[in-house]
C-alpha cells in the first residue's frame, strides 16, 4: 500500500517528527505524550508489550487515528514536499485455496484493468522490476495461498515501494517468518533503506535483529518509556519493567 500525506513545516519528505501525541478513546488515552524522531534514512524499531500502542502510533501517523498533538514530515522552519509512504499492514491473511496469483494482486493493485482480463506486457514489466527491489521475480506466478510467510512479506513489500516512497511503514513484518526468513527479510529491508535513503519505521517482537539492523529502538508502552541504541533499551529497567523480567536483556 502507497499514501500520499501531507508534510509539515530535516527539510526532506523521509523526516518524521511526532510531538506530544495522544490517542483516545472515548475519554481514556490508550497513548499519552508520544515524542519521537525519525532521521532521513534510519531505521527506527517501536517494541513494548501486546496493546501497548503500537499499531495505534503507526495508524495515528498514516492518519487511521484521530490524534492530539503533531505529526510533521520535517523539521519546524523548513518546507517540505508532502512525503510519500509506503505501508506494509500486520499478518494479512489469504485463503490457501485462493486461486489468485502474486502478478494478479499486482495488476488489481497497480493496474487500471480487470486482473482477470489478464497482465498485458507494460504490467508484467512493471510487476518484475516492482519484485526484482525484493529479489522475488521467481514469485511473480505462485498463486498467494501458497507463500511462505518471508516470501509473502517479500510481495507485500515490493507493492509498498511501487513508486518508492519517502517513508516505509512496517506492522510486525517479521510474525510469521522463520529465523532464516527474518535475517533474509532484514537484510533486504537494509539493503533498501540504504539503496533509496528512505526511512524506515516498523513495529516487532522479535529482538534479536535489533542490534544489527535498527539505528534507533523506541519502547512503547502507552508512551514512550525509553528510546535509543538497541544496547542502551534492552538492557534498561524500563525494559525489563515493560516485559516483566528480573533482569535487562533477554
Amino acid at each position: 500500500m502507497n499514501l500520499d500525506i501531507h508534510g509539515g513545516s530535516c527539510g526532506h519528505s523521509c523526516c518524521l517528527r511526532v510531538e506530544n501525541l495522544t490517542v483516545r478513546i472515548g475519554n481514556e488515552p490508550i497513548l499519552s505524550d508520544v515524542n519521537l524522531h525519525v532521521h532521513c534514512g534510519q531505521m527506527v524499531a517501536l517494541i513494548g508489550p501486546n496493546g501497548a500502542g503500537k499499531s495505534t502510533l503507526l495508524k495515528a501517523i498514516l492518519g487511521q487515528r484521530e490524534y492530539e498533538g503533531v505529526i510533521a514530515f520535517s523539521q519546524p522552519g523548513h518546507r517540505s514536499q508532502k512525503p510519500r509512504i509506503g505501508y506494509v499492514p500486520q499478518s494479512p491473511a489469504f485463503d490457501p485455496s485462493d486461486p489468485v496469483s502474486v502478478s494478479d494482486l499486482f495488476a488489481c493493485c497497480l493496474g487500471k484493468r480487470p486482473a482477470f482480463l489478464g497482465l498485458g506486457k507494460p504490467m508484467r514489466a512493471l510487476v518484475k522490476e516492482c519484485l526484482e527491489r525484493v529479489h522475488g521475480v521467481d514469485l511473480i506466478d505462485k498463486r498467494i495461498g501458497a507463500l511462505s510467510g518471508g516470501e509473502l512479506q517479500r510481495v507485500l513489500l515490493a507493492l509498498a515501494l511501487e513508486p518508492v516512497p519517502n517513508i516505509l511503514i512496517l506492522d510486525e513484518p517479521l510474525s510469521g517468518v522463520d529465523v532464516e526468513g527474518m535475517e533474509t527479510l532484514m537484510d533486504m529491508l537494509d539493503e533498501i533503506r540504504k539503496t533509496y535513503d528512505l526511512s524506515i519505521l516498523m513495529t516487532t517482537h522479535d529482538f534479536s535483529m535489533l542490534p544489527r539492523y535498527a539505528n534507533q529502538v523506541v519502547l512503547i508502552d502507552r508512551g514512550v518509556k525509553i528510546q535509543g541504541t538497541a544496547q542502551e533499551v534492552l538492557s534498561s529497567p524500563e525494559f525489563a519493567q515493560a516485559f516483566h523480567m528480573k533482569g535487562g536483556n533477554p
